[in-house]
């Protein structure tokens, strides 16, 4: 019988919170940017921007530091008491070289495929997670990254995440985003795997590996919330969830990175293991 795990990251915001700072995100000619990526600087608190650049984080001290990242623009840090409009500046690209490849895709392999048992995490909090993808060279005859496939669970009609990729960098930490503009995924009801066709975008297998991830977005489009009431206290507790809830696997190698703050640290507090997202990549020819 496999071994079954059961992952809680239980997040309880009650009613009674008081200690929020709310403001907008706008780019440089004043129009809102959505799905920003916020944080409060070092610690493991965080929001996300709603579609129209407004956002609500759980701090008040004035001294703290907010981080303020999304692809297409500048990262920028600003003091709480200076984040009622926080400003942030589109940075230019030049257009890449367009290439047309002759993809026939005749062939297609699935990689990162885990056997162990799927267990859920039920995370409510600030979440970038990523998995990575080692370069085999049997890859050579299916490069071109197809489709991801990623195991979630939700309890609303439709939700939404970002997906990422990112190249390895020197020191093995994810590096730079493969792709020049945010990736929105819409992810329906239930529990499922969801294929995401990414062709478009002309993605290939780096010899290096890549690291494909997600980024969970706190919106409240996103939001389900419960009521509790405890019986020995009366005190009610209000409990907001954000989905959707993503799958994820038991893995032997103890070494992974966590997103904190607007950069990657590495950990591998578990000697014996860890959790990684249950994501897939299907390469073709």
């Amino acid at each position: 019988m496999k071994d079954k795990r059961v992952f809680w990251l239980m997040l309880l915001i009650t009613s009674t919170i008081s200690s929020q700072t709310k403001g907008i995100v706008v780019d440089e000619y004043d129009k809102p940017i959505p799905y920003v990526n916020i944080w409060v600087e070092n610690e493991n608190i965080g929001t996300t921007s709603e579609e129209n650049g407004t956002f609500t984080i759980d701090t008040e001290d004035k001294n703290k530091n907010l981080f303020f990242s999304i692809i297409g623009f500048e990262k920028k840090t600003v003091k709480v008491a200076q984040a009622t409009k926080v400003v942030l500046q589109s940075i230019t690209n030049e257009l890449d070289e367009v290439l047309i490849f002759n993809k026939k895709e005749t062939k297609e392999i699935q990689i990162g495929i885990v056997e162990n048992t799927i267990f859920q995490a039920f995370d409510n909090g600030p979440k970038n997670d990523i998995k990575f993808f080692p370069y085999n060279p049997k890859y050579s005859k299916t490069k071109h990254i197809k489709q991801v496939k990623i195991s979630t669970d939700s309890k609303i009609e439709t939700a939404t995440l970002k997906l990422h990729f990112f190249s390895v960098d020197e020191k093995g930490f994810p590096g730079a985003e493969l792709l020049k503009k945010d990736l929105i995924v819409n992810i329906k009801k239930g529990g499922k795997s969801t294929k995401i066709n990414v062709s478009d975008f002309n993605l290939t297998m780096p010899k290096n590996g890549i690291f494909v991830g997600f980024e969970k977005l706190m919106i409240e489009n996103n939001k389900l919330e419960r009521t509790s009431v405890d019986q020995n206290t009366n005190k009610t507790t209000v409990q907001k969830l954000y989905y959707p809830f993503i799958l994820y696997n038991y893995v032997q190698n103890p070494e992974g990175f966590t997103f904190l703050s607007g950069k990657w640290i590495r950990n591998n507090d578990d000697k014996t293991g860890r959790y990684e997202p249950a994501i897939t990549l299907i390469l073709s020819n």
